[in-house]
């Protein structure tokens, strides 16, 4: 068994921003501040600047998903209010529309997007686990039939020594695969680590203990 369950769940490669999210945070603040700036330094009531907050909306909606999308496009629409506070600048309804709905918008959809995906990978990932246990039951169950059916054959042949000997390393072959399959799973702590060879397969951690 030389692929653990951890290292399989941890394979996919994240995008730099799920990997980074307080980085990704950094970044979308520093382009609402810059788009703010432009906005108030160069912007006027006919230009399309406002737009151009679609792209802060968008990191965070893919890296946070649907709720953190909604309140990104939420700030951008706080910003465009604080710009046309400032600058006094008036805005008919359509106006609003234009500069409002855009990164909404795109803050549920993408953020709704992000989350499905997430979802989707996530349940592929449980899936091939749960594929790469399976695989490992079938290699333990081989090997105990494989160790079982050889001690049988020694003591069917009169050789009680070698037939005990064998269902002994048997035994501790299951004992040795079962730990490592429960820690792969995640199931096993420091009371499953700590279960030596030769350890009955259904004793709990307390009769461990007790017996040394």
């Amino acid at each position: 068994m030389t692929v653990s369950i951890s290292q399989l769940v941890n394979s996919a490669r994240e995008p730099w921003f799920r990997q980074r999210p307080i980085i990704a945070l950094g970044v979308a603040v520093v382009l609402y501040a810059s788009v703010l700036s432009l906005r108030l330094l160069a912007g006027g009531a006919v230009d399309a600047y406002s737009l151009l907050y679609v792209f802060p909306v968008a990191l965070v909606a893919v890296t946070f998903g649907l709720r953190a999308g909604l309140a990104a496009g939420l700030v951008a629409v706080g910003l465009t209010l604080v710009w046309v506070t400032v600058e006094d600048v008036s805005l008919n309804p359509a106006g609003w529309a234009s500069r409002v709905l855009p990164v909404l918008l795109l803050g549920l959809v993408l953020g709704d997007a992000s989350d499905q995906l997430r979802r989707a990978e996530t349940e592929r990932r449980r899936l091939e686990a749960a594929a790469l246990l399976y695989r490992e039951a079938i290699e333990i169950n081989d090997s105990l039939v494989q160790g079982m059916a050889a001690a049988r054959w020694a003591l069917e042949a009169g050789r009680l020594d070698a037939g005990l000997q064998t269902l002994e390393q048997t035994i501790v072959q299951a004992e040795e695969l079962v730990s490592g399959l429960i820690r792969q799973a995640g199931m096993g702590g420091s009371s499953t680590a700590a279960i030596a060879p030769g350890t009955p397969l259904g004793s709990s951690a307390e009769e461990v203990d007790g017996a040394r």
